[in-house]
């Protein structure tokens, strides 16, 4: 497990890069096919295949194009083995910011999203809605 935590940051580089970038080909690196995305923000569930994602994304202005502010953070990496782990992030993109919950499974010698749950505030309501301790580290 000595290398897990620098693959699994280097994962979340393209994680971050993928999404800023809107660069599908970038995130397919990353996510597993058979992820699905899950919200309850707002009190619906959201529940999107990959597919669905991918093609949100390839049809919006990605953030690097607009010159929007990067939100990137890890917030924690915790490994339970050799080819599990769950990484918390913060991302942005406008006007949103997200708080991500990322399953990760090692598979075929590289570390892959095969679930993520999120939620989201409003990035001009963001320091009122974190905990504390997260609004304190986003400083």
């Amino acid at each position: 497990m000595s290398t897990a935590y620098a693959e699994l940051a280097a994962a979340m580089q393209l994680y971050f890069d993928g999404f800023y970038e809107g660069d599908v080909g970038t995130l397919k690196r990353v996510f597993h096919p058979c992820c699905h995305l899950i919200s309850g923000t707002g009190g619906t569930l959201a529940d999107e295949d990959m597919e669905a994602v991918y093609a949100r994304i390839a049809a919006r202005t990605n953030p690097a194009r607009t010159g929007q502010a990067r939100y990137d953070r890890i917030l924690s990496i915790h490994l339970s083995g050799p080819e599990t782990a769950l990484v918390t992030c913060r991302i942005g993109i406008e006007p949103k910011l997200f708080t991500d919950y990322l399953n990760f499974v090692k598979l075929d010698g590289r570390w892959q999203i095969v679930s993520k749950v999120y939620s989201w505030v409003l990035i001009e309501d963001a320091a009122g809605a974190l905990p504390a301790a997260t609004a304190q580290a986003a400083e």
